[in-house]
């Protein structure tokens, strides 16, 4: 019934029909997200007269996330520079943290460390709430959309070596720096989470709408089944970290070449989204109108199948 209208329905039968069924949640990307970059390979020792470190790599995964490569330790004389830890710094997981790789000194240069993978989404939760009746119809609810995944964790930069040693140093015709780190290589960014499923219709014998004046008397009212709600979308897989790159060689086998970065982690997977909320099955739907209902159809009947 329209707005504001006045009706009067007398010995009848009123049979609703099924309720459709909601629409599936769109999937998101099946191609995985955007990978990580490898990193940058060191300077070799006794190449360039100041061997900075292997220059960091960055995967940039939208929304002011990123991640970050450490760039490599510089080649020194006597000594080696440190490598950088990748970013975002992870200190949770003390395998997998993106540390920074130590310069060479008394001892050679030291390994850095890997980047974590990203945390997968989680699935969404389906649809929860009655749904509402308004001019243009029932309205239900749509399942939560899923989550995002993290981002990959970029690797640790690996340590600078040094030209000197007791038996060895770069030949006086040639720059002096040792060989320089490399970099890290980024993680890679997390899927997207997929869309929720749209909501099942609604089965309604009668709807009245604000303002009408309606009386039901000596009728049945037969229901169907409301629409089943439609399946959340699958989240998409995760971007693939890279490898870090190799650090410098020594010039001769004697002089300790430089320690390679750390790997990225993968970017975690999107998360499922939940489902649309199934439709309603109801005899007399309203808003807020003025009727009566006669003391036979103090009940609402479901459909004989």
């Amino acid at each position: 019934m329209s707005t504001g209208a006045t009706a009067s329905v007398q010995d009848s039968v009123i049979v609703a029909g099924d309720g459709k069924d909601g629409e599936p949640g769109e999937d998101a990307d099946t191609e995985r997200a955007t990978d990580g970059v490898v990193g940058n390979n060191g300077a070799n020792a006794c190449t360039v007269d100041a061997a900075v470190g292997a220059l960091p790599v960055v995967t940039v995964c939208g929304d002011g996330i990123e991640s970050t490569g450490g760039y490599g330790g510089d080649g020194g004389l006597d000594a080696g520079g440190d490598g950088a830890p990748g970013q975002p710094a992870l200190a949770e997981d003390p395998k997998r943290d993106s540390h920074a790789g130590l310069g060479a000194d008394q001892t050679r240069c030291t390994d850095p460390g890997d980047g974590a993978d990203g945390a997968d989404g989680g699935r969404a939760d389906g649809a929860l709430g009655p749904g509402f009746l308004r001019d243009d119809g029932w309205i239900g609810v749509r399942g939560k959309d899923g989550t995002k995944g993290g981002v990959g964790y970029g690797g640790g930069g690996g340590g600078g070596s040094k030209s000197r040693g007791e038996m060895f140093a770069c030949p006086t015709s040639r720059p002096q720096s040792g060989a320089a780190g490399g970099s890290g290589g980024s993680g890679g960014c997390g899927g997207k989470g997929g869309w929720g499923g749209g909501y099942g219709g609604a089965s309604i014998g009668i709807v009245a709408l604000e303002g009408t004046d309606l009386t039901v008397a000596n009728t049945d009212v037969f229901t169907g089944d409301g629409g089943q709600g439609g399946v959340g979308g699958t989240g998409q897989p995760g971007g693939a970290g890279q490898l870090g790159a190799h650090g410098g060689v020594g010039f001769v086998d004697a002089m300790w070449s430089a320690c390679k970065g750390g790997a990225g982690g993968h970017g975690g997977r999107g998360g499922d989204a939940g489902g649309g909320l199934g439709g309603a099955s109801v005899g007399i739907a309203y808003v807020v109108p003025n009727f009566a209902v006669r003391p036979r159809d103090h009940h609402c009947p479901r459909r004989p199948r």
